[in-house]
C-alpha cells in the first residue's frame, strides 16, 4: 500500500468526511480513483514519447512506462486490501460490484504495464514496437479505471452561490476575501 499522500488527497479526505455519505470506503474510491488519473496520465505521457523519432524521447517512454509499472502496482495491491475489507461488511452490494469491477480492470492494467515495460526494454525494432502497442494498450485501460473509479462515487455537490447579487467592485466582498486570504510576506 502506498506510504504517501497528497495534500489534495488529505483535503477530499476532509471534505468527504462532512458529506452525509463520507464513509471510509468512499474515501478510498475517491483516493484510488485519483491516482488511477495519474496513471492514466503516465501511460498517456509514455504514449506520446514512444511515438517520437529520437532514442531520448523513446527511452522517456521506457521510463514512464516503468513509472506506470510501479502506480499500477500499487493500485492493484490497494483495491485488493479495499476488496477484502468489503467482503465481510457486506452491507453494500453496489459497492462490493464496483470494488470487484475495478479490481479485474486494475489487474488487467498492471498485467498490460509489466508487458510494455518488459518489450520496451528489449534492443530489436519488433520488441519495442510490441512495447509501444502495449503502451497503448494500458493507457485504454487505465482511461476506463479512471473512469470506474470515477462513477462508482457520487459526486461531491458545492452549495450554490447566488452569483446575480455580487457586483464586481463590491467592497465589502473584497475585505471578505481579503480576511479569509492567508498572509504572505515577501
Amino acid at each position: 500500500m502506498s506510504t504517501h499522500s497528497s495534500p489534495s488527497n488529505a483535503r477530499s479526505a476532509t471534505r468527504d468526511s462532512a458529506q452525509p455519505n463520507g464513509d471510509a470506503n468512499t474515501q478510498a474510491l475517491r483516493r484510488l480513483g485519483a491516482r488511477a488519473h495519474q496513471l492514466r496520465a503516465a501511460t498517456r505521457a509514455a504514449d506520446h514519447f514512444a511515438g517520437q523519432d529520437t532514442e531520448e524521447d523513446r527511452s522517456t517512454a521506457s521510463w514512464l512506462m516503468s513509472c506506470a509499472l510501479g502506480l499500477a502496482s500499487e493500485l492493484a495491491s490497494d483495491i485488493d486490501a479495499l476488496a477484502r475489507s468489503v467482503r465481510p461488511a457486506a452491507g453494500d452490494a453496489s459497492l462490493q460490484r464496483a470494488v470487484a469491477s475495478v479490481r479485474v480492470r486494475a489487474h488487467q492494467l498492471h498485467a498490460a504495464s509489466r508487458a510494455a515495460d518488459r518489450f520496451l526494454e528489449q534492443e530489436s525494432a519488433e520488441d519495442r514496437e510490441t512495447g509501444s502497442w502495449l503502451i497503448a494498450t494500458a493507457q485504454g485501460l487505465a482511461v476506463k479505471l479512471a473512469e470506474e473509479l470515477d462513477n462508482s462515487v457520487v459526486p461531491i455537490r458545492r452549495p450554490t452561490v447566488d452569483k446575480s447579487r455580487l457586483e464586481a467592485h463590491d467592497p465589502q466582498l473584497v475585505r471578505a476575501m481579503g480576511a479569509a486570504m492567508p498572509v504572505i510576506d515577501a
